[in-house]
């Protein structure tokens, strides 16, 4: 897809998200139902208790119908188209579930670990398996290193890739706006390196996505009327993962999606610090919550966050096609 033909599903994606939201968070605010707030995190957020949540169900909608609508009219429903909207839905689904117990069932913390970590290895399995059956390489290429036949062992690498960002897109949805812009950037980025690949079907869904995070975006930034919840950000993250995989560019997504990482990262050394020496790195994890206690706002946290994103975006594409 090019010139003209880019703002279709942009177009739509956001106009879907413009006309539906409201309906969707006037609803939960007649109900009374929205977001608990945990008592462990900054003390600023308690004043979002009862916002609005699951927003992730309008845009993921929305993600949806564009790419069906679009997808057929242009004649891009490949292996890749399905197999990325299927995680999707999976993941999506996962989070759904999720949210449902806490919002509706007043249970605060949904669904348990491992419940959401077999629906996780589920879904890469099933990846995995269509990709094989579709004639796709266990290749694996690493910058410097260059390319390895990992065999069987990608399969696992898939899942542990599918499971592992669709996580990190989680954990960092924790401030107003920050992973709505920051996916705009990551999908933003791989429509180009799916446009350099001639994989159309694959750029339809990244465009569907930038259009549908941009209309939520104008909802969600601070202050934020709804938030995603589980069900746009578990569903972001093994989006972002399969796409890296399907277009055999997967080393892209630890300078695309470092943010993701470093907030990952940020966790995991807290835990293992306190738990070994009792003493934590951060004033609290994931990173961004360091940042707010020491005085940052969330639109500074959000601003700089996002730059940094671009920016290694845009030295992503220049070692691709520099």
């Amino acid at each position: 897809m090019i010139g003209v033909e880019l703002l279709i599903p942009l177009s739509l994606g956001i106009a879907f998200v413009f006309m539906v939201m409201p309906l969707f968070i006037g609803y939960f605010k007649m109900k009374k139902m929205g977001q608990a707030i945990r008592e462990e995190g900054p003390e600023g957020h308690l004043a979002k208790s009862g916002t609005p949540t699951m927003g992730g169900v309008v845009f993921l909608t929305s993600i949806l119908l564009t790419s069906l609508i679009v997808g057929a009219w242009q004649k891009e429903m490949s292996f890749s188209f399905w197999s990325i909207l299927f995680i999707m839905f999976l993941y999506g689904l996962l989070g759904f579930l999720d949210d449902f117990i806490k919002v509706f069932k007043k249970r605060n913390l949904g669904l348990n670990s491992k419940q959401k970590l077999i629906g996780q290895i589920v879904g890469g399995i099933i990846l995995y398996t269509v990709m094989k059956s579709n004639g796709m390489t266990d290749e694996l290429y690493i910058p410097v290193i260059g390319t390895i036949n990992l065999g069987v062992l990608y399969g696992v690498f898939a899942v542990i890739w599918l499971v592992g960002f669709s996580n990190a897109v989680n954990l960092t949805d924790g401030i107003d706006g920050l992973v709505s812009g920051l996916g705009m950037i990551s999908f933003g980025t791989y429509a180009i390196i799916a446009y350099k690949q001639e994989q159309y079907a694959i750029q339809l869904i990244c465009l569907a996505t930038v259009g549908a995070l941009f209309g939520f975006l104008v909802f969600n930034k601070k202050p934020a009327k709804i938030f995603m919840g589980d069900v746009g950000s578990l569903a972001l993250g093994g989006m972002l993962a399969a796409i890296s995989i399907l277009l055999h560019q997967e080393w892209t997504l630890l300078l695309v999606g470092l943010v993701y990482v470093i907030e990952t990262l940020s966790v995991i050394l807290q835990v293992a610090s306190f738990k070994l020496t009792g003493k934590r790195i951060f004033k609290m994890s994931p990173i961004h919550h360091h940042f707010e206690l020491s005085g940052w706002s969330e639109w500074k946290i959000d601003i700089v966050f996002w730059i940094v994103g671009l920016v290694m975006s845009a030295i992503t594409l220049g070692i691709l096609y520099n």
